[in-house]
């Protein structure tokens, strides 16, 4: 913990999504390195279970039930948050769903309930959190969950790739807006590459042989190439707080997706999937 200790030793930290994955293991690590947390959850269960963990380990921490999908929620999580622990000093908006199907075959619930949690919940975590943030005149981080798919491109996963897309640019545009302001806030993106977590098992999939398959195919991958939620916090951690504003878990892949969508678009490509992620969807004579 010697990376960050001195710049997290101190301070609340606030993550969304901590109730299991990487929000859980940001929590853990956030503790381990001295902050107050606020574990923050739709799954407010798994949330005091994060939380109670955390307290049994000799750390501070506190479960808020948070719906990121809603403004109004993010809004009261801000009050808890200071009413309890005073300023916040990292605000992590990591909270995120998978939704897997052809894109024109989700529902309009599903796309709503998608684009709401992964892009919205981090506009409206900002919004509610980095007036005071800024207010307070002192160093604060502000990191937002994108995925190195915030590169690539994917189909059946439409609508997950885009929000992260989205998330990227949004991030981009808050880093420069914090630099108009002259604020102390560090903003920060983090990608994180194949780590094992529960998204693919709470997200939807659509019933159809093709996604179904390539849900699994995805699930596989993570169980087998995967590292635990723990340690990509642990590699996230040091990196928000030096302050970086690209945060990878696997920085050589990141480097390569980055590479390859900026080869791809600085000659006007047309989208292409490589070979092997065509076999695995069973198109494997698509090229």
């Amino acid at each position: 913990m010697a990376q960050y200790s001195q710049e997290f030793a101190t301070g609340v930290a606030v993550i969304t999504g901590a109730g299991s994955g990487i929000g859980e293991g940001i929590a853990r690590c956030a503790a381990e390195a001295g902050m107050r947390v606020v574990v923050a959850d739709i799954a407010i269960d798994r949330a005091e279970s994060v939380a109670a963990a955390i307290r049994d380990g000799g750390g501070d921490a506190r479960a808020s039930e948070v719906d990121v999908a809603q403004p109004e929620s993010l809004d009261a999580l801000a009050r808890f948050s200071y009413d309890i622990y005073g300023e916040v000093t990292l605000l992590v908006n990591n909270a995120g769903i998978e939704t897997v199907g052809f894109s024109w075959e989700l529902g309009a619930e599903a796309w709503e309930r998608v684009l709401d949690i992964n892009i919205h919940g981090a506009v409206h975590g900002v919004r509610a959190f980095a007036p005071k943030m800024i207010a307070a005149g002192k160093p604060a981080w502000i990191a937002n969950t994108s995925s190195i798919g915030g590169f690539g491109i994917t189909p059946l996963q439409t609508s997950y790739i885009m929000s992260k897309h989205a998330m990227i640019a949004y991030s981009e545009c808050l880093f420069l807006e914090m630099e108009i302001k002259q604020a102390p806030v560090q903003v920060s993106v983090i990608l994180p590459g194949p780590v094992k977590t529960r998204i693919f098992e709470d997200g939807q999939t659509e019933s159809d042989a093709t996604s179904a398959a390539h849900r699994d195919v995805m699930m596989g991958m993570l169980q087998a190439n995967g590292i635990s939620a723990y340690e990509a916090a642990q590699r996230i951690l040091p990196q928000i707080a030096a302050g970086d504003f690209w945060v990878s878990t696997h920085p050589e892949m990141t480097a390569e997706f980055a590479g390859n969508r900026a080869a791809q678009l600085s000659v006007l490509a047309k989208p292409s999937l490589p070979q092997e992620v065509l076999a695995n969807m069973g198109m494997a004579d698509a090229l």
